[in-house]
């Protein structure tokens, strides 16, 4: 039986958002003439706004406008492993720390759920301690490049619950394990809120810290 300890990470774990910064890191020193396309960009964050396009096509438009249609992972590599270290050194709330030690200390399997893209989150996750990653995944073509597209969905509200409901069964866990401890910022995760034995709002936005009052969850603070 393995007790699970399943974390958000944007705002949850971090204290910022990883996704354009991440886009807007490899631009910098991958091609800095994309940054011509900053316009585009927030063309398209206008459009998710609108309603026009969903969080995934958002994703995909950004990623092809500043990291290109594709790239080779031998490329991609070092922007990540760069990335991954200065959100490790700066980005992680003192929190999400004391978390991650106290829940791996009680052997707990400790878990990131992201909607961000693995393609990064791995490195994060990985300079963090947690054994598992489940998040948005990336298409790899024919030609062994990143594509700038989502493969299968975006680890989004209730997605990231089928995701998770998912890695449950392909991990063996499915009916056997045990408690599971989950933590998140944001009210688009309710769906794995109400799931979890052990829901815990971190920070919470003024629609969770409602939610969670209503429903008796714990509220912390990982400042």
């Amino acid at each position: 039986m393995s007790d699970l300890a399943i974390y958000d990470m944007d705002r949850t774990v971090t204290k910022r958002p990883t996704y354009t910064p991440f886009l807007l890191h490899c631009a910098l020193r991958r091609a800095p003439w994309r940054l011509l396309f900053l316009p585009l960009v927030l063309l398209s964050m206008l459009a998710y706004v609108l309603g026009v396009i969903d969080r995934g096509r958002l994703k995909e438009i950004n990623h092809y406008l500043l990291l290109g249609a594709r790239i080779h992972p031998a490329d991609l590599k070092p922007l990540v492993e760069g990335f991954a270290e200065r959100q490790a050194a700066e980005n992680i709330r003192p929190g999400a720390h004391n978390a991650i030690a106290r829940d791996k200390a009680e052997g707990r399997r400790v878990v990131l759920a992201t909607a961000s893209y693995r393609l990064y989150a791995d490195a994060i996750a990985r300079r963090l301690g947690f054994d598992d990653v489940i998040g948005t995944g990336s298409v790899i073509g024919l030609d062994d490049r990143v594509h700038a597209k989502i493969a299968g969905e975006n680890c989004y509200g209730p997605a990231k619950m089928r995701m998770i409901a998912d890695w449950v069964e392909r991990s063996g866990l499915k009916g056997v394990h045990g408690h599971v401890r989950f933590y998140s910022d944001h009210v688009s995760d309710a769906p794995v809120f109400e799931w979890a034995d052990e829901p815990v709002a971190v920070n919470p936005h003024g629609k969770l810290r409602r939610l969670a009052v209503e429903r008796g969850w714990a509220i912390q603070d990982w400042g």
